[in-house]
């Protein structure tokens, strides 16, 4: 530091540490601390410091009138005033050197004249800077026009500003004159700059960036479009996201406020650093760690950098860099290097190549494309994440590094891996995420030491060669395109993820050698299409942990299941599973069974073995009954070794271990004394059955579970609890009753139940609770809404009341119609014998939530207010004649988190109302801030933004209520800022001056985020809004449709906005490695990456909509978007149908905090009445008019037994169709995807025909015979199948298939995807009887005969009706014709729904029927999405059929390569080389071949010949079956001539071979006669 700073000067003269660095002090006045300050001697008496210290955490008065007192040691010469003269630094201990040959140090930042102090560009914020720095003409302000000038608030540095109009394309340079003349009132000494703080960080513009089109991206990043104004916005306080300060350069962070306790680990994160500090370079020689990230430095000194000779770590992240610093290359020393979240394109210049020991790189999120040349230098270098750039191909000098060990592409657009990366033997980590790879080359297997593969997300069909790797450990290969897994994994492969595939196949392929154990303990093959799993062993697979199978087609489970003896976690959810092995017993180790959402009707009851199994989840099953458990060999011996032991009815009765094994204590089962317990009795927690099937008669065997926390039992069919049903279940936590018949519930051991904290009691029948409730102090949630309750207030010494139970924090009652809560007639307040008041709520202090809801109350005074931590709903659940219901619960933390806001008649009108929802993405103990904030104002805000929208000149509006929903998110978000960032003593107007956030605010939630939707109806208009995980789901028909967007980080639009703006996604998914949501309200330190802007839906409704789901994450991540429209579908009421939809998630695993609200639109179209009535007109149709038959005990689907009954047979006059899969026999041949593919389509023709009221007479192979009490119910259900036959999740290899790819029309439209079902209608009057073996109606005669031919007549994908049918719809439909005697019975809703397809009517001609006699004029019926069918014929060759879906595709000049290929080798089967003749002598039509010279004709090793006559012909329109007969032509002539070479070699030894078999006594005379002709004739 010699020759910088005097060393005699140490210590004196220094500004004392209780005077703030930026405030001002006047030069010729004395400090107020008695201490003076230096000053140099001025000529001019302007020597005032206008500006102040831009950091956040200044003590700084914006006020403060004192002038700056500047230790000028602190400073390079490049920040002093430019009167300061040699002199004038020598008295402040600076040696000023005049010799030119000496160089100034790095660190004093020293300009030659002329000199421009920023590179161009060099770290400019926005692209469209570095687009002007190549301008040869600057840009004067003075010459813009006021068409493209954008307002920018300019402030200074006392917290003072400027709006200055600024040309777009205005730069830094140009703009200074003006600001210097605008901003101060006379000249001033020192150089000012401008600043730009935004992020948390600050940094002086480049001369080049231009500041109009920084406030125009940053404002488009955040959220607004040109509709919003830009142009104005940046005149308006826009702290929030940016700040734009004119200040001098000398001020900023003292070296005083930087304390180091050490010296060899410094973090200087955000400190808003323009330089090193001083200090930093007298202990440089100590640093090991240097962290500068966050910082507005662009270049580190030479000196200061050559001075840290023993820094190892260097991290220079987020500093908005485009250029790595030019002294970075310089630090020998160092082995990690950090250029995280920057700006650089390239590497070209940085010189890494010259830090010998570089060990770890981080260029994550920058903008490089490629890598420079030199990178293979780098030898030493294990540790390269490249992830989030813009690489399109891997680096190829990436494969050139000896010593990588961990390499992160992820997030990049990579197509493909190149052959090279198998030179990378010392690789162990490889991570591809969210990249485009199409496969992993073959080269892969030479990663012998790859010990991690995550390839999540890309489109990768094959694995095989990953998880066969030595040592490879964990392989991650979700969501990709696998279609089949064949395990052949190799001796080190513990965790193996294939989830989100299209996997249809699963074998177990031993490996080589077969002696190797394996090792896999995770197999997770959940959302897939598995169907079946009986060609799976998993006795191949002993060291199994976790099965994950959730979301297949599985209807059975193999018997090799129970062979996994260290299986610990079981999930089979959401299949289609009828039953579970038998040999599950045998899992000793197991501890968890999550088999909900399935179709089992019973469980083994070798269950009762599990020794360890903890959790139980059988909800949304088909059960009727729980096994009791065995009498007899309780135990079966367990393969792993494991013995447990039952001691005899003698054992101990006092001792009561959870473990089996150490078990000493019996108890009778069903009043039988001496039985000894089951295993299962003493390790069982946790049990959910809810939904099911169970009655009273199923509750005894749950008695004997005394080790019980959890027990769901929801929505059964319980009216009556055995009174001893509680008396061993003394451990009880949670206990669900929701949705039964219960009228009451044993008393006599509730009082014992001491650890009880939650009860739900909601959909049942109960008129009184039980006092006893009271005597649990322990109870926190109690739900008994949507009850028969009646209160009287003064029976409390029977009746419960809520304030015995004083540490409530969620009490719901809502929906109890008849109950009201009131006063005696004296309005005297109601107290027991130890004078607690009962009349009010004033004892419950924790109570979070209070739902009284159509509750009459007469006490409102006492009801509690809502407040941050308090919500309470009284409204009544009709809202502008929409009935609606909601449900929620605050999960196991017990805190509030999310607020509901329903409005009727919004601003005054009638037909306006508006339902918003608003919650944290994280739960946050005791702070509520941000979900209360957007609850209390969102209206309000709402209210002005619709008052605001502009009209045009003819007073209509030129903004619709889209740009007022848009402008209202981005407002509050903005408001929710200053609210959050304020001081507390500050108006809400009022901000902070920094976006790092003030020391005022509690921290807690100013890194928080919330998701929010808003649905607002406007007479039938719906606008749904939504940000964050919080969704919204329209039931049109029990169809499911999604009317809002789920912000995941992960989708592809979202993730190339997320990059645009600079940011980044980390390998789990999560925003900078913390949000999990794209947009949000909130987490305004990662704004505008994360930002306010909603997606808006607008949705016309109709008489077909009949409600909306609205959900928060906690719903929809455990409930699909069609499973929660028909458990909603399943009730009438929209309140219970919340409870249910919020019981379901507990059920399903939620347990944070859930909300749901069930809103019912179909009100709006007719009056009220039960939304699963039969669609048909009972009033009008007699045979109708009875509840629907069906009995949904002899159901077997749990998905389909969720819906309304079937209809009862119809008889009389009806409607039959017949159904076909086109060309089934072939894809059940040929098609490995056809078994699930065949699942999708039944279950989908079955659901329809419970909505569309039909009835399915019976199924022959994948054909459907169905019956319909009315032609256009029938009609209905056809074009609603062929709609929804196009969107199904179709396995991969029915999407590859000519039956099933793609095909599209001439203007992109989709005509067909998956199965093709061609289906036959006809309507008359069959005979019909019942099935004497089924028991189901079955029909008979001319009619069905004709009904099953005109079904013949149809191609795939077409509806074929008979002239009976064209007459209904000519009468009900297009209105053209005349009724029919059977019209007025056609059902409303059928008549809307096809009236919205707009359907078209093609005749077809007169057709003569096989077997009848008169002729038939038939006719097509397309949708008109589907109308450009009826171009298609038997192949559909004609049409452009799409090719994204395969994983291989050969186009036409592959083939011909290929054919090429076949003609060389054939000819070297005769000696011979073939060379086309085309090559160099041109075929033209009149010539078609010049003449062969003498030379080519005599060249005997040469063969000639035109491609275009040997070769097939091929172009353009030749179709797939074309091209793989072609193949199959080529396959054969390519082995016959390779076969034939093989034998030419083998001709030089035909002696040697033949004397060798000679002696063979197993080869005859013939054989070798045979052989030795093959040999001689090659």
């Amino acid at each position: 530091m010699e020759g910088i700073v005097n060393p005699s000067l140490s210590g004196q003269n220094i500004a004392p540490s209780n005077v703030s660095p930026s405030s001002t002090v006047d030069p010729s006045t004395t400090s107020t601390s008695g201490s003076s300050c230096q000053q140099p001697p001025s000529p001019t008496p302007s020597t005032s410091f206008v500006f102040s210290n831009p950091h956040p955490f200044s003590s700084t008065s914006p006020t403060s009138k004192r002038k700056a007192c500047i230790d000028f040691r602190k400073l390079s010469p490049k920040s002093l005033p430019p009167l300061v003269g040699p002199e004038e630094l020598d008295m402040f201990g600076v040696t000023a050197y005049e010799t030119p040959l000496w160089t100034a140090p790095d660190s004093w930042a020293v300009e030659k004249d002329g000199e421009e102090e920023a590179d161009e560009g060099g770290d400019s914020s926005s692209e469209e800077s570095t687009r002007d720095a190549t301008s040869n003409h600057p840009r004067k302000l003075s010459s813009r026009g006021s068409s493209d000038r954008v307002r920018v608030r300019i402030y200074r540095a006392d917290g003072s500003y400027h709006v200055a109009p600024i040309s777009i394309h205005s730069t830094v340079a140009e703009l200074t004159p003006s600001l210097n003349q605008k901003l101060f009132a006379h000249k001033e000494r020192e150089t000012h700059k401008l600043y730009l703080k935004e992020r948390g960080r600050e940094r002086v513009l480049a001369p080049t960036e231009r500041p109009a089109a920084i406030v125009i991206r940053r404002l488009e990043q955040a959220g607004y479009d040109q509709a919003d104004s830009l142009a104005f916005l940046g005149a308006e306080d826009m702290t929030f996201l940016m700040k734009f300060v004119y200040k001098s350069q000398l001020l900023g962070p003292a070296a005083e406020d930087l304390t180091f306790d050490t010296f060899d680990l410094v973090d200087l994160t955000g400190c808003s650093l323009p330089t090193i500090p001083i200090v930093l370079h007298q202990n440089a020689g100590s640093i090991v760690i240097l962290n500068l990230s966050r910082n507005p430095m662009v270049e580190i000194p030479l000196d200061f950098i050559q001075s840290c000779t023993t820094l190892r770590d260097l991290k220079l992240s987020s500093m908005a860099m485009k250029k790595v610093p030019q002294s970075v290359r310089h630090s020998t020393s160092l082995h990690r290097l950090d250029l995280s979240c920057n700006r650089i394109v390239d590497l070209d210049d940085a010189g890494l190549d010259r830090i010998p020991e570089l060990s770890s790189l981080r260029l994550q999120n920058n903008r490089i494309e490629q890598l420079p040349w030199y990178f293979p230098r780098l030898k030493f270098l294990n540790f390269l994440n490249i992830s989030n750039n813009k690489f399109v191909n891997v680096p190829s000098v990436i494969c050139q590094l000896p010593c990588l060990v961990e390499l992160d592409m992820s997030f990049n657009m990579i197509t493909e891996l190149p052959e090279e990366i198998g030179r990378l033997t010392t690789l162990e980590r490889l991570i591809l995420i969210g990249n485009q790879v199409v496969k992993l080359p073959e080269e892969c297997r030479n990663l012998v030491n790859l010990q991690l593969l995550d390839c999540r997300r890309n489109n990768i069909s094959d694995i095989s060669i990953a998880y066969a790797l030595p040592k490879l450990q964990t392989l991650y290969a979700d969501h990709n395109s696998v279609h089949a897994l064949h395990l052949s994994i190799g001796p080190n492969l513990t965790v193996l993820d294939a989830s989100h595939n299209d996997v249809t196949f699963l074998k177990f392929a031993p490996s080589s050698p077969p002696q190797i154990s394996h090792t896999l303990t995770l197999l997770d093959v959940s959302y897939a299409k598995l169907s079946s799993l009986d060609a799976f062993d998993f006795s191949q697979l002993p060291a199994l942990q976790t099965l994950k199978l959730d979301h297949n087609e599985l209807r059975t489970l193999p018997d090799s299941l129970g062979e996994l003896s260290h299986l610990i976690h079981l999930s089979c959810c959401d299949n289609k599973l009828v039953s579970l092995p038998s040999t599950i017993g045998l899992l000793q180790r197991l501890e968890t069974l999550d088999a909900h959402n399935n179709s089992l009707t019973e469980l083994p009851v070798s269950l009762w073995n599990c020794a360890s199994l903890i959790h139980i989840n059988v909800t949304s099953n088909l059960l009727a009954s729980w096994h009791d458990p065995p009498g007899d060999n309780l135990i079966a011996p367990a393969p792993s070794g494991i013995t447990l032991e039952i001691p005899s009815s003698s054992s101990s009765v006092g001792h009561t271990p959870r473990k089996p094994s150490n078990a000493t204590y019996t108890m009778s089962i069903h009043n039988v004394p001496g039985r000894p317990l089951p295993p299962l009795a003493y390790s069982l927690e946790r049990l959910s059955i809810g939904e099911n099937r169970l009655t009273e008669e199923a509750i005894p065997p749950f008695t004997i579970l005394k080790e019980l926390r959890v027990l769901n039992l929801s929505f059964n069919e319980i009216q009556e609890l055995p009174s001893s049903f509680l008396r061993n279940l003394q451990q009880l936590e949670e206990l669900y009753l929701s949705g039964n018949q219960l009228t009451s519930i044993p008393t006599e051991d509730l009082v014992k139940m001491t650890r009880l904290s939650v009860l739900f009691l909601n959909g049942n029948k109960f008129q009184t609770l039980p006092a006893e409730l009271g005597k649990i102090p322990s109870l926190t949630i109690i739900d008994a809404g949507s009850n028969l309750l009646r209160y009287n207030i003064h029976n409390w010494e029977f009746d419960w009341n809520w304030n015995f139970n004083c540490n409530l924090k969620y009490l719901n009652l809502s929906g109890n119609k008849k109950l009201d809560l009131k006063q005696n007639n004296g309005g005297k307040r109601v107290v027991d014998e130890h004078g607690r008041v009962l009349s009010d709520f004033s004892r419950l202090s924790q109570l979070r939530v209070l739902g009284l809801m159509d509750v009459m109350t007469t006490f409102l005074p006492n009801i509690p207010e809502d407040s941050d931590e308090r919500r309470v709903r009284t409204s009544q659940t009709e809202v502008n004649g929409m009935t609606y219901g909601i449900a929620d619960t605050i999960g196991r933390n017990g805190y509030l988190t999310t607020l509901d806001l329903v409005l009727p008649e919004f601003r005054g009108k009638k037909d306006e109302a508006l339902f918003a929802m608003f919650g944290l993405t994280k739960a946050l103990p005791g702070n509520n801030t941000l979900s209360k904030y957007l609850h209390d104002n969102y209206a309000s805000v709402f209210t002005e933004q619709l008052l605001q929208l502009k009209k045009d000149q003819k007073g209509e509006r030129r903004d619709g209520v889209p740009d007022a929903i848009r402008r209202t998110f981005l407002k509050l978000n903005r408001q929710l800022h200053d609210k959050l960032y304020s001081q507390p003593s500050r108006k809400m107007s009022q901000v902070s001056s920094s976006t790092t956030g003030p020391s005022g605010p509690d921290s807690s939630y100013l890194r928080q985020g919330a998701s929010g939707i808003v649905v607002y109806v406007v007479g039938k208009t719906l606008y749904v809004a939504n940000v964050g995980h919080a969704l919204a789901v329209i039931s049109s028909q029990g169809n499911a449709k999604l009317i809002s967007k789920n912000h995941d980080p992960y989708d592809r639009d979202e993730a190339r906005r997320i990059r645009l703006a600079e940011g980044w996604i980390s390998p789990t998914g999560l925003i900078h490695n913390e949000v999990n949501t794209s947009r949000a309200f909130g987490y305004f330190h990662d704004f505008p990456v994360v930002n306010a802007r909603p997606d808006i839906y607008v949705r016309q409704l109709t008489e077909l909509d009949e409600f909306v789901i609205i959900g928060n994450h906690g719903l929809w991540q455990y409930i699909s978007y069609q499973t929660a429209v028909d458990i909603a579908r399943s009730e009438a009421d929209p309140m219970i149908a919340a409870q249910k939809l919020r019981d379901f998630a507990i059920s399903y695993g939620a347990d944070g905090n859930t909300m749901i609200m069930v809103i019912c639109v179909s009100d709006l179209f007719r009056s009220r009445q039960p939304i699963t009535d039969s669609l048909v007109d009972p009033e009008v149709y007699s045979s109708i008019n009875k509840k629907r038959a069906g009995k949904k005990a002899d159901i077997i689907d749990r998905t389909i037994a969720r819906l309304e009954g079937e209809v009862s047979p119809p008889t009389g006059h009806l409607c039959l169709v017949f159904t076909d899969i086109r060309n089934s026999t072939q894809l059940w041949e040929a098609n490995a995807g056809m078994r699930t593919a065949m699942y999708i389509h039944n279950d989908l023709l079955r659901r329809h025909l419970r909505t569309c009221g039909g009835y399915l007479v019976k199924t022959e192979g994948d054909a459907f015979m169905c019956s319909f009490p009315t032609t256009l119910a029938a009609m209905w259900w056809c074009l609603i199948v062929q709609l929804h036959l196009l969107h199904e999740r179709w396995p991969l290899e029915i999407l590859e298939c000519p039956e099933g790819k793609e095909v599209f029309d001439e203007h992109g439209q989709l005509l067909a995807r998956g199965l093709s079902v061609r289906m036959g209608v006809h309507c008359g009057t069959p005979v019909y009887e019942p099935d004497p073996t089924t028991g189901r109606m079955d029909y008979f005669g001319p009619m069905v005969i004709r009904a099953a031919r005109i079904s013949g007549l149809a191609l795939g994908g077409q509806i074929m009706c008979s002239a009976d049918v064209v007459r209904e719809l000519n009468a009900k439909i297009f209105e053209n014709g005349q009724d029919t005697e059977y019209s007025e019975f056609q059902p409303t809703q059928a008549i809307e729904a096809i009236r919205q397809m707009q359907i078209a009517l093609v005749p077809a001609g007169e057709v003569k029927l096989k077997g009848l006699e008169i002729p038939e004029m038939v006719s097509l019926v397309y949708p008109a999405a589907l109308l450009g069918r009826q171009d298609l014929d038997a192949s559909g060759s004609h049409l452009s059929t799409s090719t994204s879906t395969a994983r291989v595709q050969l186009s036409i000049a592959q083939v011909r390569d290929l054919a090429m290929l076949c003609l060389r080798i054939e000819a070297l089967t005769s000696g011979r080389i073939f060379r086309p003749c085309s090559e160099q002598k041109e075929c033209v039509s009149d010539n078609p071949l010049e003449p062969l010279s003498d030379e080519d004709v005599l060249e005997p090793s040469v063969m000639y010949g035109d491609p275009n006559l040997l070769l097939p012909p091929m172009n353009e329109k030749t179709s797939d079956l074309e091209i793989m007969m072609h193949l199959d032509s080529l396959s054969l002539r390519l082995e016959n001539a390779v076969a034939c070479l093989a034998l030419k070699k083998l001709s030089d030894k035909s002696s040697a071979i033949v004397t060798a078999l000679e002696g063979h006594e197993d080869i005859d005379e013939r054989t070798l006669h045979l052989i030795t002709s093959l040999l001689s004739r090659c």
